[in-house]
């Protein structure tokens, strides 16, 4: 078979798995970089050869690239393959200590990092409190936690995914109530920071980036198509569909925080009355036990009072499962997605105590009887997984292949 168009994707071998092929011409080099390191990544070790095969690239251009990359540590040889007469061909893989990405989720009261190497393994995870979320102060915490991993990492530093809570540039919404970040309408986050820390920065919505960081790590790890309910100090929906994150046109797709489920209801700092986000949401949560004299209410202290069943949490999961077994089959009904993964910064008994008090879920395209998953499931990243979500962005711009950049070329 020839050489396919740039952007087309192969069968490999066995015909089960969807591969990237690269491009001879020398004015898409980087794309072919990517192709073969993503080549790699997936099947763990692999010879020039075979390399050449799945790519439909050059057997020269193939020892040209990966000597390249060898020499920039991104890959590193294995060892030689056993095989039938003459001498065995070199293996290489990705080398795990050839680089590290960091993903940042800066929330309302905290920033989470972690650090990732380059076949996807977290390396360091760490929770700070944050008490300012103005540009100044948060530009200057990331410059930290920056200068942090390079001290503590020898590994060249690819990029810093980072993740805030959105919307993002829509009025009335983004800037508002306490579980955005102020003073972050009308500026350009990723130059911002970029600046500050001396490294590209990548801007996603924490959402999307936890649905990332679940698929790649967690209970979505199998799953082509899912829909993310995320706890953040709000609630924001990620969606994976055939693999690949939904982010919408303007990277505002499953902003359901907003979405009116009790006209009439509560006053929301978005104008609104009786969001979704003013019943089941985590900073709602806290305001009611601060209301009760419970002022201690970071990860683990919410699981003591889940232990100790205290009653304003109870009450708060009664009502917050109430609103949140109708957005679910509406979810269902417009996404039909496999199941719906729900996770953030809830501990796990709280999340289970959740879909426990949902009981049936109403009717939707979901209730069929065959099903492969159930209807809702917990996320297995917990905390941090918005930041994995964030820290494998830059591991994506250096390692996949961009198709939709292809099509001029």
């Amino acid at each position: 078979m020839g050489a396919q168009p740039a952007g087309t994707q192969s069968g490999t071998e066995s015909g089960t798995q969807l591969i990237t092929l690269g491009k001879n011409p020398e004015r898409i080099r980087d794309h072919n970089r990517r192709v073969v390191l993503d080549i790699v990544r997936q099947h763990g070790s692999l010879g020039r050869m075979h390399i050449a095969r799945l790519t439909h690239l050059t057997a020269q251009a193939i020892a040209n690239i990966v000597d390249e990359l060898v020499c920039e540590n991104l890959l590193m040889e294995t060892g030689r393959l056993k095989s039938g007469r003459g001498q065995p061909p070199k293996q290489f893989a990705v080398n795990p200590d050839g680089a590290v990405t960091m993903g940042v989720e800066m929330a309302s009261d905290h920033m989470v990092t972690t650090v990732l190497d380059l076949t996807g393994q977290p390396r360091s995870r760490h929770i700070t409190p944050v008490h300012d979320t103005s540009p100044d102060a948060l530009s200057g915490l990331l410059r930290i936690q920056v200068d942090t991993v390079k001290a503590e990492f020898s590994a060249p530093l690819l990029g810093v995914g980072v993740v805030m809570p959105g919307p993002f540039d829509i009025e009335g919404m983004t800037s508002v109530g306490p579980t955005t970040l102020p003073g972050w309408s009308d500026v350009d986050a990723a130059a911002i920071l970029g600046e500050a820390c001396g490294e590209p920065v990548t801007i996603e919505n924490d959402a999307n980036a936890a649905a990332v960081g679940e698929r790649l790590f967690g209970a979505g790890h199998a799953i082509s198509s899912f829909a993310m309910i995320y706890f953040g100090a709000g609630v924001g929906l990620g969606m994976i569909q055939d693999g690949v994150p939904f982010r919408g046109a303007f990277g505002n797709a499953g902003e359901i925080g907003h979405i009116v489920v009790a006209p009439k209801g509560r006053a929301c700092p978005c104008g609104q009355s009786g969001c979704l986000e003013r019943y089941a949401s985590l900073y709602v949560l806290r305001e009611k036990l601060a209301l009760a004299g419970v002022t201690e209410t970071d990860f683990d202290d919410l699981q003591k009072l889940h232990d100790s069943a205290h009653p304003v949490l109870m009450e708060w999961m009664d009502e917050a499962a109430l609103y949140l077994a109708p957005m679910i089959a509406m979810i269902e009904n417009i996404l039909d997605p496999e199941t719906v993964v729900l996770g953030g910064m809830l501990p796990d008994a709280i999340i289970d105590g959740l879909i426990a008090r949902m009981g049936q879920l109403p009717i939707s395209v979901a209730s069929r009887r065959s099903r492969a998953l159930p209807r809702v499931l917990r996320g297995h990243t917990g905390q941090f997984t918005a930041a994995l979500g964030a820290a494998a962005l830059p591991l994506f711009e250096a390692m996949t292949p961009k198709l939709d950049t292809l099509a001029d070329l």
